[in-house]
């Protein structure tokens, strides 16, 4: 389980090469609990719990509260957590599709080799969140507020982030594959590192972010189509 070294969250406040840096959880979780139930409770309320392996498909618990937890090796087919709210947790190797998280919040995560897809994440709050390794495909994170969120070393297949809101955010060493970033609205977004930067649609919505001079001309095309721009030899 990936652990770091304190539980509120980090305090880079600094500057990456002009660019805020995207401020980082630090969860350091308290001794845990096994859980034993079956299920998922609507709000229920689960503090210092550790879910080892435990099969949550089809389980609902919408308005949920996970505080100071572990859910390791989860199934999490069509588990319904709207509304649902995680702080200061840690999520590994948590696998399924269809996974509801509607309107949920997310503040001081560290989620880490996750295998998801179809992932329901709209109109969430993300903050201090570390995405780590794993795969997502079909994320959907329209509306959605994102604040100190690191994308890192992940592969993200047909995210949509449409009208979302992203402060802070830096994707390191991911694989975007055909993003929708049709009307977000970006400030300090670092994309520089994006092992395959695939942007299918609102290529004119980057304006907040920094890309590196290979991404540029790799752009190019995209950004001349839309100032009406041919580029003929």
């Amino acid at each position: 389980m990936a652990a770091s070294t304190g539980r509120t969250a980090g305090t880079n406040k600094g500057k990456k090469d002009g660019i805020a840096a995207a401020r980082r959880p630090e969860v350091r979780l308290p001794p845990l609990v096994p859980y034993d139930g079956e299920g998922l409770e609507p709000d229920g309320d689960y503090d210092g719990v550790r879910f080892a392996g435990v099969d949550l498909a089809d389980a609902s618990g919408p308005g949920a509260r996970f505080m100071d937890c572990a859910l390791e090796g989860c199934g999490l087919d069509r588990t319904e957590l709207v509304r649902a709210r995680f702080i200061d947790s840690v999520l590994t190797g948590v696998r399924g599709v269809g996974t509801d998280l509607a309107g949920a919040s997310l503040r001081d995560v560290e989620v880490v080799d996750a295998r998801l897809g179809g992932v329901q994440l709209h109109g969430a709050v993300l903050e201090r969140v570390v995405i780590r390794g794993g795969k997502i495909d079909y994320l959907n994170l329209r509306k959605a507020r994102l604040k100190d969120v690191v994308f890192e070393g992940c592969v993200l297949s047909e995210p949509d982030f449409g009208d979302a809101r992203l402060v802070r955010v830096e994707f390191r060493e991911c694989v975007l594959k055909r993003a929708d970033f049709s009307a977000v609205r970006m400030e300090s977004v670092d994309l520089r590192t994006v092992a395959e930067l695939d942007i299918a649609r609102g290529v004119e919505r980057l304006a907040g972010a920094v890309i590196s001079p290979a991404q540029l001309m790799e752009l190019a095309p995209a950004f001349a189509a839309q100032i009406g721009v041919r580029v003929e030899a």
